[in-house]
């Protein structure tokens, strides 16, 4: 057990000011695996105090500087990498074979992938009479989820450092683990005081504190919907930039010349990856009326093959949800979904067979699923699919277009042409054309209730820089 009693701020741990502790729960054994001292408001002042000190010299750093630090900072997440990969599998439940090729090696890409946008960026450009440039925003507030935690507290900080920015950071609650790990790592390193700040805490208290505190410039989260439409409120007050990765609701078209066996095989699996608490996940799959029947089928068996159980087991393709309060909402939308006549293809709201301790449910896949049902507007966040009929192309586009989200999506077509006409269509942020995988530089982030702005990349680097015009 790894209990942590402090906070980085200003380049130490700093002991906490509050005796409250947040337990981290491991969802596979229900127990406490650590914990984190509950940030206060006068911690983050403190931090946001520390990030705005050191943003003037940081900021002057050149880059040359900055990415020589930063490439040390992904040497030693690398030499840490089985070490995240074990906390992940125990703080968030998902199966090690996904943290050791996913989650925990992604950590490290994002300070190298950052580095690369440091130094091919085009800082100066002429326009006319005036020489636009690009600056460092200023301090950054940086607030992340527990699905991917390792990986997206290292994307926002890795790239708010290499465009010259300073970070107060806050990891889920749920989730704090790893980034402890990554303030190790940079502490080890000796990066400037005051540049990296971390301050563990709830999002009712120091999450809004970070997003109303008048020295943080720019506030970067990623999380539920519901919570982003409160950063947003709470940031106007000071007039903040503010960039959300929020929820989704993804479709994966499948249309009438599609290899169907490749196509559901692929949609299940991705709806299932990380236990289905993946906000691009295509929880909804639109299916040629006329071939439902073999849809169903195939999804079936795919979803009968998946291995539920201990994450640590190598065989282990789904493991539990994250908490107690995850697995009785994926529940409740399994219930939602037979009280609104959707039809059960397999799974349900029973734990799985054999399984009497953890966060587990069985990945479900409902059928005959309408337009306007719960299971199919509302984003579940666990292992549950739905299968939509449709009758024509453009019913079905109407269909992929009429939720609140637009962060991803999927097209499958035997004709490329003809797939990449349907994902222009798609109001969605980002689209892949038969199984392609996007790269971790690939900008996520989505049209309508899905965010605003984008993440990762060359696009997302630019979000932490400021435009001023010199004429």
């Amino acid at each position: 057990m790894k209990v942590i009693d402090s906070h980085y701020i200003d380049g130490s741990w700093r002991a906490a000011e509050s005796a409250d502790r947040i337990q981290v729960i491991n969802p596979t054994s229900e127990e406490v695996m650590g914990g984190v001292p509950a940030g206060t408001p006068q911690e983050v002042d403190h931090a946001a105090g520390a990030a705005s000190s050191a943003f003037e010299t940081w900021s002057a750093v050149p880059v040359t500087e900055r990415v020589t630090l930063l490439r040390a900072v992904a040497a030693g997440l690398s030499e840490r990498s089985e070490e995240a990969a074990q906390t992940l599998t125990a703080e968030i439940g998902c199966p090690l074979s996904f943290s050791r090729s996913m989650q925990a090696p992604s950590a490290a890409y994002m300070f190298l992938m950052a580095v690369d946008c440091a130094e091919q960026f085009q800082y100066k450009r002429k326009l006319t009479e005036s020489m636009i440039i690009r600056e460092p925003f200023g301090v950054v507030g940086a607030i992340t989820p527990w699905n991917f935690p390792f990986l997206q507290v290292c994307g926002k900080t890795a790239m708010a450092l290499a465009a010259g920015c300073t970070v107060v950071a806050k990891p889920s609650e749920v989730a704090p683990m790893t980034a402890i790990l990554l303030a190790e790592v940079i502490d080890a390193i000796g990066l400037p005081p005051g540049v990296f700040n971390l301050v563990n805490g709830t999002g009712p208290v120091v999450g809004e504190a970070i997003a109303t505190h008048p020295l943080i410039d720019f506030v970067t989260f990623t999380g539920s919907t519901r919570t982003g439409r409160r950063i947003s409120e709470l940031a106007a007050s000071t007039i903040k930039r503010v960039a959300l990765e929020l929820g989704g609701k993804s479709a994966c078209v499948i249309l009438d010349d599609a290899d169907l066996q490749a196509a559901v095989t692929s949609g299940v699996n991705d709806c299932y990856s990380n236990s289905g608490q993946m906000c691009t996940a295509l929880t909804r799959m639109l299916i040629p009326r006329n071939r439902l029947g073999e849809a169903e089928f195939i999804a079936a068996k795919v979803t009968e093959s998946h291995v539920v159980g201990d994450p640590s087991d190598l065989a282990t393709t789904i493991g539990p949800l994250v908490s107690a309060t995850q697995l009785e909402r994926v529940r409740g939308f399994v219930d939602s979904g037979l009280a609104e006549g959707a039809r059960l293809v397999t799974g349900g709201t029973q734990p799985p067979a054999g399984i009497t301790r953890g966060y587990f449910t069985r990945p479900t896949v409902f059928s005959d699923v309408r337009p306007g049902m719960r299971i199919e507007q509302e984003e579940i966040f666990g292992p549950v699919l739905s299968l939509i009929p449709y009758d024509t192309e453009d019913q079905a586009i109407r269909i992929a277009n009429d939720t609140a989200y637009g962060l991803s999506g999927a097209v499958w077509s035997g004709n490329t042409a003809h797939a990449d006409a349907v994902a222009r269509r798609l109001r969605t942020g980002q689209v892949s054309i038969n199984g392609a995988s996007p790269s971790l530089s690939t900008p996520t982030g989505g049209y309508k209730q899905s965010g605003i702005g984008r993440e990762l990349g060359p696009i997302g680097f630019e979000e932490f820089l400021e435009i001023k015009a010199v004429s």
